[in-house]
């Protein structure tokens, strides 16, 4: 894993904004589910940028991501579904990164990015 450099103002937000009444996993997993649902504008894109065992994108694929899968997709990873084949597809929000969206929708990505990337977990 890279070792990221912290950011004192997204620890901060994440903190105080999204985990502050999570005392659980569950509910940690649920605060961040609601917290990507209430700021990401759908629908948007997003370009692949790592890849992953349980997704059949690969670096570089483009993908339209429609909306958050129910809740209980979302109690160990955060999934977002992309329009893949007649019924869609949920994949993890890890392994994309938004472009020409608005600065709520890149900012909690990037909040997300930040947790996996700092090895945190629900």
């Amino acid at each position: 894993m890279t070792r990221v450099k912290t950011d004192q103002e997204r620890e901060d937000r994440i903190i105080m904004d999204i985990v502050i009444d999570a005392y659980d996993e569950i509910e940690r997993a649920m605060s961040w589910y609601y917290y990507l649902s209430d700021n990401l504008s759908f629908p948007f894109s997003a370009t692949c940028i790592s890849k992953r065992a349980i997704s059949p994108l690969q670096i570089n694929d483009e993908v339209e991501v429609l909306s958050m899968p129910s809740e209980e997709e979302c109690e160990h990873e955060i999934f977002v579904n992309i329009r893949e084949g007649k019924d869609g597809l949920a994949v993890p929000l890890a392994q994309l990164m938004p472009f020409d969206v608005d600065d709520e929708t890149m900012q909690a990505v990037e909040d997300w990015h930040y947790w996996v990337n700092k090895g945190y977990r629900f």
